[in-house]
């Protein structure tokens, strides 16, 4: 007699490292646009938790695709992130650590543990650049990166496939930071990527503003963006953080990944509690510009902002392309769950 997990193929566990080398951040682009425009005519099944700790908290998202090109019977994937940002200067740690694991949406079957850093990072890169081919400017050519952590490089690379790139500005407000992101960039990129100690003089010299640091403290305002500017605000994914100032929503197009989302969590949030915009003020969702151009900007001049809290599907879209490559190519090492 058995239960029937004996013939079950192994789970396949995959580091950082591993998911680094499986997820090609070109290959990511097109799939999360796929799933935008899918997710205009039929919203995804998804979830969200979130969980205050002493010194940070955690978060759970999680999504269900059932009907999948490669995997008919579809996927489910929930990701578990802890976000301490103390962590880098008390304990060594990194301020976000995470799991993502992946099952089998007909059966339940687990089909992977993986590391949720390496892939939230460059799905969530791979979704401003989707933004990026629907809301700048075709022409946009220089960017400006604000915060110069472990999601910058994954933004810039992202920015430069959909967008012809020929200089970049990096601010943060630690310098050494900003300069070391600027040395590696131009070398990797093959463009002219510059640290500057002032916010304004590279975001007026910008085209496409992508703000992702973990501030309290919105910092970004009218003054800094240039007329028909396209804005990534990535930063905000809890109620706390803020990076642009409630005005300057209040002053552009806004487009979401997810308005609900957003008016609990992001940018939209503040703006919506301080009076300056409503609900009803929301562009529209970047699934329904995919979808349908017209919906998105308007003119060479408007500023147009995206607010990015990061959405379930993309975290299933992305992890399903790492499972797919390491089976293909034999990769990660087997696990079977109860022995």
């Amino acid at each position: 007699m058995t239960d029937g997990r004996s013939t079950v193929a192994p789970a396949l566990l995959l580091s950082f490292s591993d998911v680094v080398r499986l997820l090609d951040m070109a290959e990511c682009i097109e799939a999360i646009e796929r799933a935008f425009r899918a997710a205009a005519g039929a919203p995804i099944a998804s979830g969200i938790l979130g969980m205050s700790a002493p010194g940070g908290g955690f978060h759970i998202k999680a999504g269900l695709l059932p009907n999948h090109p490669v995997r008919p019977t579809g996927y489910f994937a929930a990701k578990v992130n802890a976000n301490f940002p103390g962590n880098p200067t008390a304990n060594g740690l990194p301020t976000i650590q995470g799991v993502l694991t992946l099952f089998d949406a007909t059966t339940g079957v687990p089909l992977a543990v993986m590391d949720s850093i390496a892939l939230t990072i460059i799905r969530t890169a791979a979704a401003t650049a989707v933004a990026a081919r629907h809301l700048s400017r075709p022409d946009s050519s220089a960017v400006t990166i604000v915060g110069c952590g472990a999601q910058a490089s994954a933004q810039l690379q992202a920015i430069a496939l959909v967008r012809p790139i020929k200089r970049a500005y990096a601010v943060d407000t630690a310098t050494g930071l900003a300069e070391s992101f600027a040395r590696n960039a131009t070398e990797r990129l093959g463009f002219p990527v510059t640290a500057s100690d002032s916010l304004l003089e590279a975001t007026s010299e910008s085209d496409i503003i992508v703000t992702c640091t973990p501030s309290r403290k919105a910092y970004l305002g009218q003054e800094h963006v240039s007329p028909g500017a396209f804005v990534a605000a990535v930063g905000a994914d809890n109620e706390h953080k803020q990076e642009l100032e409630t005005s300057l929503l209040a002053a552009s197009a806004v487009v979401t990944d997810s308005t609900a989302q957003c008016a609990a969590i992001g940018e939209l949030h503040h703006a919506i509690d301080s009076g300056a915009m409503t609900i009803e003020d929301v562009r529209a969702e970047l699934a329904v510009v995919v979808a349908d151009p017209s919906r998105g900007r308007h003119d060479a001049k408007e500023v147009v902002i995206y607010d990015s809290t990061g959405v379930a599907f993309q975290d299933v879209v992305a992890s399903a392309l790492v499972y797919e490559r390491a089976i293909r190519d034999q990769d990660g090492t087997g696990f079977r769950f109860g022995g």
